[in-house]
């Protein structure tokens, strides 16, 4: 039988329950207007502050040394600027940036500007092609003037300032928004490397630049200026098309090599990126930021080069041809350009690379200003001549021309042909000689015609055996063609042939252009780069070597990569294909004779540099060349190897509008010098030796 439950039972319960509902409902109460009245402002703040947004951390690219470790590039760390996205209008983020640009101004930092409008006065600052897709990309009309363009985008941005230098200050960093894009969590780099004075200011007046954080990082540094940059090249912010090719791997506003060493090798340079934390309020105040992920820095390359021969190079360049400039030798030559290669003959590494005018690459980082862009861009400071660019040869290629007939039986070590001044053949060229004192050289064997650099007896060599087995032993020594040095932009030249003749002008060789090819012009044009190869091969023996400027690539771990990968890189990095060259040993004998007329040109009297070698220390094989240009200036080359009896190096000379090949021979005898660790304050020179130009008619 159940037991029964009073009525006063219930109601008990009842009351307890209900005052227990009670008092939860005022302890909530209570908390809940200690949340939002009496302690509201405290958590609100902290909640702002903890919009938690994540940022990529750059990883520090590897160094670029020289073959004894010295540091060329490397990294060091800075501040940067960085702008978020915030809740405010677009006249606060006008003023903010216009503001901060003054700031930056006063401090002499630089700011990404690639608006395409100059103003005072309107002009585009591109053209073309370029132009017309840039004004359909922003629905302007065709016939649309700078002006009216520029006024597009004030209103576009409602910039208000009627001081159009004002408004294109701030166009410059509204349109970098527009083509790169920023978010509250992906910001947009506005200056790197800025100085403390800056962040000082920045910092201070922190109310005034909503969205801008101060980061540190590692920024790209470059140790010794000028030197060697063609060789290291420079990194810059990535563009559209470099982006779009690499998303899986950057970000928008990246940093990537663009030249040289940084660009070729960027997948290694570059490291992997790590994650940084940023608390932001949603007012754009940055209130504190940490590392969830650490970068990994990139590896570091090695280059074969010497800093310290790099730079004798480089200034014995630039010496030789202010003293050209100068009329420090017998005549005044206006030259402004030139360059120097430096090569192991055994190896094919090199050993220094030197391009006048060069440039700073620091310039380059954080954003080069159009007044310095446009400074290296007037005197052509970016290219490297060494590699890119493709230059007759003259004198300096006979011989080839020497071992072509030896080879192919035209001529012999004992043949003597009788220099007369004046070709019979053809249009009757002249020797240069002939051009000076209106004889000939008189009779000649090989040796004495390169000693003399007799035009003659090579008019008449190259006609003995035609055009093709000169290309043919031209393209074994790698003229014509690529060396696949691991650098980009170099040029393959042109190679003097029935091939190329044809493909340039669509017409027939003529039998009596071998006289200009056989002295090196006609057609061939090779890089100083290709003739370093070339003379390196005849100072080893005949053998085929590889230009090579990389050591190794040492990563993070200490380990190395292969040179097999390395290779392999290189090759679809620039696209290059193997070397599949006809093998040509060379008779020694014949070698031999083409040596002793390079040993007698600075051995001997009467040689064309004998007079910049004769007293110096270590016997040297050398010639002499003077090309004329189409636009009559006449191109000055040298080229050298020592010593003559165990040949360790090859140096080639070009100065462009030199003059006459003697005047660049003290460069190859003074980093000659310095290689072999001479005193050259001890050597004499006079400038007694004939200079010379080959004349063709």
């Amino acid at each position: 039988m159940k037991k029964r439950i009073s009525k006063e039972n219930i109601n008990l319960r009842f009351n307890i329950l209900s005052l227990i509902v009670y008092l939860v409902g005022v302890v909530l109460i209570i908390q809940l207007f200690n949340l939002q009245i009496i302690n509201g402002e405290s958590y609100r703040e902290q909640s702002n502050t903890r919009l938690s947004r994540e940022s990529t951390l750059e990883a520090a690219r590897g160094n670029i040394l020289d073959s004894s470790g010295n540091v060329l590039a490397t990294s060091k760390m800075g501040f940067s600027l960085e702008l978020y996205k915030t809740k405010i209008d677009d006249a606060t983020l006008n003023q903010s940036i216009l503001e901060l640009i003054k700031v930056l101004e006063q401090y002499g930092q630089s700011y990404p500007d690639s608006f395409p409008i100059n103003v005072n006065p309107f002009d585009f600052t591109i053209e073309g092609e370029t132009l017309s897709n840039w004004k359909k990309n922003y629905d302007l009309k065709e016939e649309a003037s700078a002006e009216e363009c520029f006024n597009y985008f004030k209103d576009k941005y409602e910039i208000t300032t009627e001081n159009i230098t004002d408004a294109r200050k701030i166009m410059s960093i509204r349109y970098e928004i527009t083509t790169k894009g920023y978010s509250s969590t992906r910001p947009l780099s506005i200056a790197t490397d800025i100085s403390s004075e800056v962040v000082s200011v920045i910092s201070e007046r922190s109310g005034d630049f909503p969205g801008i954080n101060i980061v540190t990082e590692a920024i790209r540094s470059y140790t010794s200026g000028s030197l060697a940059s063609h060789i290291l090249g420079y990194v810059g912010k990535i563009n559209e098309e470099e982006y779009e090719a690499n998303k899986d791997t950057y970000e928008n506003d990246d940093i990537i090599g663009k030249t040289g060493i940084e660009y070729v090798f960027e997948k290694y340079l570059k490291g992997t990126d790590g994650v940084r934390q940023i608390d932001m309020s949603v007012d754009g105040t940055v209130t504190a930021e940490y590392v969830s992920e650490e970068a990994k820095e990139g590896a570091d390359v090695v280059l074969t080069i010497d800093a310290n021969l790099q730079q004798i190079t480089e200034n014995a360049l630039k010496a030789n041809m202010q003293k050209i400039s100068s009329g420090g030798f017998s005549e005044v030559y206006q030259t402004k350009s030139g360059t120097a290669v430096v090569m192991n003959v055994n190896t094919g590494e090199v050993l220094a690379m030197a391009s006048y005018p060069d440039y700073e690459p620091q310039q380059f980082v954080g954003g080069i200003s159009n007044e310095k862009y446009n400074e290296y861009a007037a005197n052509e400071a970016l290219f490297n001549r060494a590699i890119s660019g493709a230059y007759a040869p003259g004198s300096t290629f006979k011989m080839i021309t020497a071992i072509a007939g030896l080879e192919s039986g035209v001529i012999d070590t004992n043949t003597r042909i009788n220099d007369t001044g004046v070709y019979p053949k053809y249009t009757h060229p002249v020797c240069w000689y002939y051009t000076s004192y209106h004889r000939g050289h008189g009779s000649l064997n090989v040796s004495d015609a390169i000693k003399h650099s007799c035009n003659y007896f090579f008019y008449e060599t190259g006609d003995r055996m035609g055009i093709d087995n000169l290309a043919k032993y031209a393209s074994y020594f790698g003229l014509g063609k690529k060396t696949g040095i691991e650098l980009p932009s170099e040029t393959a030249g042109t190679l003097a042939s029935k091939e190329t003749k044809m493909e340039k002008t669509g017409e027939q060789w003529y039998a009596g252009e071998i006289t200009s090819a056989a002295i090196g012009q006609s057609y061939n044009n090779f890089s100083p780069l290709q003739m370093t190869k070339y003379i390196s091969m005849l100072a080893n023996g005949g053998k085929d070597i590889k230009p090579t400027i990389i050591k190794t690539i040492r990563n993070v771990d200490g380990s190395e990569v292969s040179r097999e990968e390395i290779n392999g890189y290189v090759n679809e990095k620039l696209g290059l294909a193997e070397d599949t060259s006809e093998d040509l040993p060379i008779n020694q004998a014949n070698l031999d004779a083409v040596l002793e007329g390079m040993r007698s040109v600075t051995s001997e009297t009467g040689g064309t540099a004998y007079s910049i070698f004769r007293g110096f220390n270590i016997e040297v094989g050398g010639k002499t060349g003077s090309a004329e240009t189409s636009t009559g200036d006449v191109n000055a080359w040298f080229a050298g190897f020592a010593p003559f009896d165990n040949p360790e190096i090859a140096i080639v000379i070009m100065v462009e509008n030199g003059g006459h090949g003697n005047y660049t021979a003290e460069v190859v005898r003074d980093i000659m010098a310095e290689y072999f660790g001479m005193n050259i304050q001890n050597v004499e020179e006079n400038t007694t030796a004939i200079p010379y130009t080959e004349t063709i008619q």
